[in-house]
């Protein structure tokens, strides 16, 4: 303080927002341009949007936008800025959506349905259009009104991913949205379709097939947003199936009673006509059937509706085996045939094992869940087909029955049957085929004696030795093993991470910085430009947290801005990734991990520097590797040496010790 130092003054928030607010309404065209350009930088921060705001500055924005097709013709660049500005401000939350007029909707609506429009004043109107569709109903039901399925389509088969990533984000917002009984066939012309009708199938079917050939299959590589936002549609796509899923057979409703009929049919009298089973009186018909029915695998034979009582899989199970009847009838027969005329008690149950397979690709694809932020797990063979869901249970039964085969397995074995074919199904998912008959060929090479070789190698690279003296060496380098990582964790925090900042959008994220002092004694945070990678110099943190003055780190619910936020409350993925330092006097440092690893190294590493356990997943993982590789180490020399249970004797004290030789 002696010698001095610059201080670089800046101006106020109010005072920023109230010069720029001016010059937007100035009459120079080159000052208004340069003012928005600099209201579009400045909008992400909170402090500024919020006296920005209670200035009516959001009410100015919208009204030069509704100005529309003169701005549009002579001033695009103005008008991105605008709409940036407009969208980072809203972004904030500090205002409803609901005060947006229909003349802006109107407006934002006609720059989307444009053939011709600027790609940055496109991607900013598919932008505002998925929030206010995501914030708002009221929004939704104006928006349906002035978009069409056809004109989002077109948004798709351009050669720009970021407006393919945005239209589809869109889509994916309407989806979500859409009134649940606007599902049924029909082929009406695409363009004049409204958005309320985005899950009827017809529309549906389309989607897929331009999504496969414009965005799956083009040129260029997917990335990470296209991803999520393909993995968001499977999801949503899925998600129409919970419907039935969820329903209950109702005994009493004949169609339905026609159904598990009709299965009989199929399997045992083909060729003859549904209601030509009239012959002979009611009790020969019951116990016919009832015979056909326990052939067919069904649990209970005499009333087999009881079967499908279960939610779920529900009338979904009973879906899938009808389309695999009427669809893939020669299959249908053959798995049906081939184990009814079994007589050694190894036949497979067809109607068990088809209830049983739909509930657990039920379980496996989370029908029935709101997608994830984080995930972009899509899987393009999904893509592929109208009836994809139904398809891929086509190829299970088979394999099921494949697998029950090799086994050799009695109804005994049944749950064990299941969890090998399921498995086998996550196994081939995991490596993403790109179509069905992609899935096939690998559900061949994956047969159960491939299986039970990729189990036992799995488990020889795994340290389960567990004999006394084995623990004993285990328990005694085990604080070894802890150290190591707890230094990892602390030289992990010095370098420092970067974190999202809460309440922002996706696309114009914020973030900052935290990095531990090299002497393990201070937190130091500060606000970023750009998401940088590498370290930020310490100088360049303005902010700093004693390590003393910690009190205590909560994660998840326990947070305080996960209380205070009720949109990211309901977010699971994001509120298994926050976590909140609370320290003297009653202050909250809050965070947001960009990853679980990130999430996993901050617990531990704070756990740390207040002398408390590292619990977190990592933490035990990292344990059990480097647990395992130093027990490997120090056996090395006793490999294929059996070790004893017990140390052996200390043999008897010799009679005399004459023997020992006195040197020099």
């Amino acid at each position: 303080m002696k010698n001095g130092t610059i201080l670089r003054l800046a101006v106020s928030p109010s005072r920023a927002a109230r010069q720029i607010l001016e010059r937007i309404q100035g009459h120079s065209t080159d000052g208004r341009l340069e003012a928005m350009k600099e209201l579009a930088k400045l909008s992400a921060d909170t402090t500024f949007a919020t006296e920005f705001i209670n200035m009516e500055g959001v009410t100015v924005l919208t009204r030069l936008v509704e100005g529309g097709t003169k701005l549009l013709s002579h001033y695009s660049e103005m008008l991105a800025f605008t709409l940036t500005a407009f969208l980072e401000l809203m972004d904030h939350g500090i205002v409803s959506w609901d005060i947006v007029s229909l003349t802006f909707i109107k407006q934002i609506a006609g720059f989307v349905s444009q053939p011709s429009v600027d790609v940055s004043i496109l991607q900013r109107s598919l932008a505002i259009l998925e929030s206010m569709v995501l914030n708002s109903q009221a929004l939704y039901h104006k928006i349906a009104d002035e978009i069409t399925v056809g004109q989002l389509i077109c948004h798709l088969q351009v050669s720009n991913q970021e407006i393919q990533t945005y239209a589809i984000a869109l889509i994916n917002a309407l989806f979500l949205k859409a009134p649940e009984d606007k599902r049924q066939e029909k082929p009406p012309n695409l363009m004049d379709v409204p958005v309320s009708e985005m899950a009827n199938a017809f529309v549906q079917k389309h989607l897929r097939s331009i999504i496969l050939n414009h965005v799956i299959r083009g040129n260029r590589p997917i990335k990470t947003e296209m991803a999520h936002q393909l993995y968001v549609l499977q999801v949503l796509t899925f998600n129409l199936l919970e419907e039935r899923m969820m329903t209950k057979m109702d005994s009493n409703d004949q169609a339905q009673r026609d159904c598990i009929f009709e299965l009989r049919r199929i399997a045992f009298d083909a060729e003859s006509d549904a209601s030509g089973v009239s012959g002979g009186g009611t009790e020969k018909r019951k116990a016919m059937y009832s015979k056909d029915y326990k052939m067919l695998g069904f649990s209970n034979h005499v009333n087999p509706a009881m079967d499908f009582l279960q939610t779920p899989p529900g009338m979904l199970a009973l879906d899938n085996m009808l389309y695999l009847a009427k669809h893939h009838q020669d299959t249908y027969v053959r798995i049906v045939l081939e184990n009814s005329s079994r007589e050694d008690k190894h036949e497979c149950p067809f109607g068990r094992s088809a209830i049983e397979l739909t509930k657990m690709l039920c379980d496996i694809l989370q029908v029935g869940e709101l997608p994830n932020e984080g995930r972009n797990d899509y899987h393009p063979m999904f893509f592929t087909h109208e009836r994809s869901f139904e398809e891929f249970f086509c190829i299970c039964i088979q394999l099921l029955n494949k697998t029950w085969k090799e086994m050799r397995a009695t109804a005994e074995d049944f749950n064990k049957v299941m969890q090998v074919v399921r498995e086998q199904i996550t196994r081939a998912l995991a490596s993403k085929p790109n179509s069905l008959e992609q899935l096939k060929n690998k559900l061949r090479s994956l047969s159960y004696t491939e299986i039970l070789r990729l189990r036992q190698s799995e488990r020889l690279s795994q340290d389960d030795f567990q004999s006394k003296p084995i623990v004993e060496l285990r328990e005694k380098i085990q604080p070894e093993i802890l150290e190591l990582i707890k230094q990892q964790r602390l030289n992990r925090l010095c370098e420092g991470s970067s974190f999202r900042k809460t309440g922002n959008r996706r696309r114009q994220e914020r973030f900052w910085f935290c990095r531990l002092a090299l002497n393990h004694k201070v937190l130091h945070y500060g606000d970023l430009e750009d998401n940088v990678q590498g370290e930020v110099p310490y100088e360049s943190l303005q902010e700093k947290i004693p390590v003393s003055d910690i009190k205590a780190v909560v994660t998840g619910k326990d947070c305080p801005h996960m209380k205070e936020k009720s949109a990211l409350k309901q977010n699971k993925e994001v509120l298994e990734l926050a976590f909140s330092i609370l320290y003297d006097p009653d202050e909250t440092l809050n965070f947001i991990a960009p990853n679980k690893y990130e999430y996993c190294i901050w617990i531990d590493g704070v756990n740390a520097l207040l002398g408390r356990e590292m619990s977190s997943e990592l933490a035990r993982s990292d344990m059990d590797t480097l647990l395992s590789m130093e027990m490997k180490l120090r056996l090395l020399d006793l490999e294929n040496i059996q070790i004893p249970e017990v140390p052996p004797p200390i043999p008897k004290e010799p009679s005399s010790y004459d023997f020992v030789y006195h040197y020099g």
